[in-house]
């Protein structure tokens, strides 16, 4: 992992409601901004002011989870000088409005990740395996077909799995039509040790361009350099016969 990449996504994360310039971040990883700029992008796959505002989103999620803070308060706490431009990338991120998001079901959030309308060009499926790494008994994992980098915005198409250690789980994503689009999984996995306080983990998979019909995902957990998913997920905690625990929600995303 590039050492001056985790400087700047640390710095990003530590002061993403200040107003950080291209230069500050450059800064923060010690190199000069064009070199930073480049760097940043092929470890992360996306601009660093695209990472910056991804963090944003998501900090402006758990704030209107659990505080009572008006929406304009959330706006200004993570470093929006304009709640309308605020309302407005939070709801194309999400799915939700931030009103709405506050108060939304789980129907609400299956909805905002429900797949896109059958569209009048040529589509086809895309279709794979997903797979948990060693050490891992069971998960819920959503696939989906994403136009950017970012899980984020309605998927082209999507689905919910549970996947066990025993088998790569098979899946199917129709309705993708020509043109570039990313594969992305996020999961809440149970490990296999016994105590069942330290099961719960955040495993993602995919990321890349899907660049052929079919895409095998190996899961694995979350790092410092990956993308927060900003999209309204549906509740991932893994229904396991016999277990009872404390839930792990997915907003954690």
């Amino acid at each position: 992992m590039n050492s001056a990449v985790d400087r700047a996504v640390n710095c990003i994360w530590e002061r993403y409601a200040d107003p950080l310039s291209l230069a500050d971040m450059a800064r923060s990883a010690m190199l000069s901004r064009f070199h930073f700029a480049r760097v940043f992008e092929k470890e992360t796959g996306v601009p660093p002011g695209r990472f910056l505002g991804a963090v944003r989103i998501y900090q402006a999620k758990r704030l209107l989870l659990a505080t009572s803070m008006s929406v304009a308060g959330v706006s200004s706490a993570v470093g929006y000088g304009s709640v309308g431009s605020f309302t407005s990338h939070f709801t194309d991120s999400v799915g939700l409005s931030p009103s709405r998001f506050r108060h939304s079901s789980h129907q609400d959030r299956v909805s905002a990740c429900a797949m896109m309308p059958a569209l009048t060009v040529p589509a086809s499926a895309a279709v794979g395996t997903v797979q948990l790494p060693e050490g891992y008994a069971a998960a819920r994992v959503y696939v989906g077909i994403f136009d950017t980098q970012i899980v984020q915005r309605r998927p082209q198409s999507a689905t919910l799995l549970d996947v066990t250690s025993q088998r790569k789980r098979p899946y199917w994503l129709p309705g993708i039509p020509d043109g570039r689009w990313f594969l992305h999984a996020v999961a809440v996995a149970d490990t296999d040790e016994p105590e069942p306080w330290t099961r719960r983990h955040l495993l993602v998979g995919g990321g890349g361009q899907l660049k052929a019909s079919l895409g095998t995902i190996t899961l694995r957990p979350r790092s410092l350099t990956d993308l927060p998913a900003l999209l309204a997920l549906p509740d991932l905690e893994p229904e396991l016969e016999g277990l009872t625990r404390s839930v792990a929600h997915a907003q954690d995303w």
